[in-house]
């Protein structure tokens, strides 16, 4: 299992509060759209260098857990 908290961070001054990748301003949303705009793994990891593919899950994994939260009316949490 990811710690997410480990991975994804929401900072209300930075990206307007959106889920970042810690220690980034590359959101949750931005990685999402490449990967839905049909760029690989390899292709996000060479534009992003600070990257690693341990990034690219847990942003699959908050993505899946927000839809989670969503279909079931749970309110916000980063952690699990």
């Amino acid at each position: 299992m990811i710690d997410l908290n480990e991975f994804i961070t929401i900072t209300p001054d930075v990206r307007g509060g959106k889920p970042c990748i810690k220690g980034t301003r590359i959101t949750v949303y931005d990685i999402l759209e490449y990967m839905a705009g049909g760029m690989s793994e390899t292709e996000i990891l060479a534009d992003f260098p600070s990257l690693t593919p341990a990034h690219l899950r847990a942003v699959l994994a908050f993505a899946a857990q927000r839809e989670r939260r969503l279909s079931f009316g749970i309110p916000h949490e980063i952690a699990a």
